[in-house]
């Protein structure tokens, strides 16, 4: 695609169509994006923000506020998977960083941001997969995330200085789910946004993945596991899967209301207004 472009004048002409009408999607997740720069950075080792719990608080106000403004626009359907994924994610980190310690936060807590952070991630997922630039070179940018992951796999278990069996291992699940999964562009999407965020997270010391997984085999795993990403495809799936059937669980419920409601109230013989007022006096 790269190639193509470089050489040939009309395919420059067209990208520079496609980023025009992908400036909305494409603006959404640069917002994302800044917002985790700043944030993990300033819940980093070196930030003055991130000496107690307080900025942890004052960053997850930040954070529900970007998420609302970001799902102002966003039908309903955006919204409810947001939703789900959140829950789902919450549920993950809470056996995963204190349970499990599979990784661990500074604190050794789950920071207040957490929740909308993993909203915010699955938005930016959602909204990359339905680009125009996903949509028109989405077969090549796809070729570029196995690319990257591959040659981050290959490096983790050769030449790094942490072995990353496992990262190469979860690297193996991302590939399944590209391939083979419904929404394979939204598995991209999350590629590419969750390894810039745990490679942020790990550098500014917001947290620290262990050196081996706790459990499933104590496979070695690198300080990010290089296929992270394979994990959040997990939420975005749950999401995907889930948010239509809950949808219409929720209709079903207002039909139901709604029948209900309508139903005619039994009228008894001696509170009838219709009745003949001879019909009630007394015998």
């Amino acid at each position: 695609m790269v190639g193509l472009i470089a050489t040939d004048p009309r395919g420059l002409d067209e990208l520079r169509v496609v980023l025009w009408r992908s400036r909305r999607d494409l603006a959404s997740t640069g917002i994302v994006v800044f917002c985790i720069s700043l944030g993990l950075y300033l819940d980093g080792d070196a930030s003055p923000l991130g000496r107690d719990l307080l900025g942890q608080y004052f960053l997850g106000a930040c954070a529900w506020g970007f998420l609302v403004a970001l799902l102002a626009r966003e039908p309903t359907p955006i919204r409810v998977q947001v939703a789900i994924a959140m829950l789902a994610a919450t549920i993950c980190e809470y056996t995963f960083a204190p349970l499990y310690h599979i990784y661990t936060y500074r604190f050794d807590n789950v920071p207040a941001y957490v929740p909308p952070g993993h909203g915010m991630v699955y938005l930016t997922a959602v909204v990359l997969a339905r680009s125009l630039l996903f949509e028109r070179y989405g077969a090549s940018i796809t070729r570029v995330a196995l690319l990257i992951g591959t040659a981050w796999s290959l490096w983790g278990v050769t030449f790094a200085e942490r072995l990353d069996a496992g990262g190469a291992t979860l690297f193996c699940v991302f590939c399944a789910f590209v391939l083979l999964g419904r929404s394979p562009l939204v598995y991209v999407g999350a590629f590419f946004v969750t390894s810039y965020l745990e490679l942020v997270g790990t550098y500014w010391g917001t947290w620290a993945w262990a050196l081996h997984w706790p459990s499933w085999g104590g496979l070695p795993q690198a300080n990010p596991p290089s296929g992270i990403a394979a994990g959040y495809c997990f939420l975005d799936m749950l999401a995907l899967f889930f948010a239509p059937h809950l949808m219409r669980f929720v209709e079903w419920l207002r039909a139901l209301a709604s029948g209900l409601a309508m139903l005619p109230v039994p009228v008894t013989r001696e509170a009838d207004p219709h009745r003949p007022a001879e019909l009630h006096r007394p015998v």
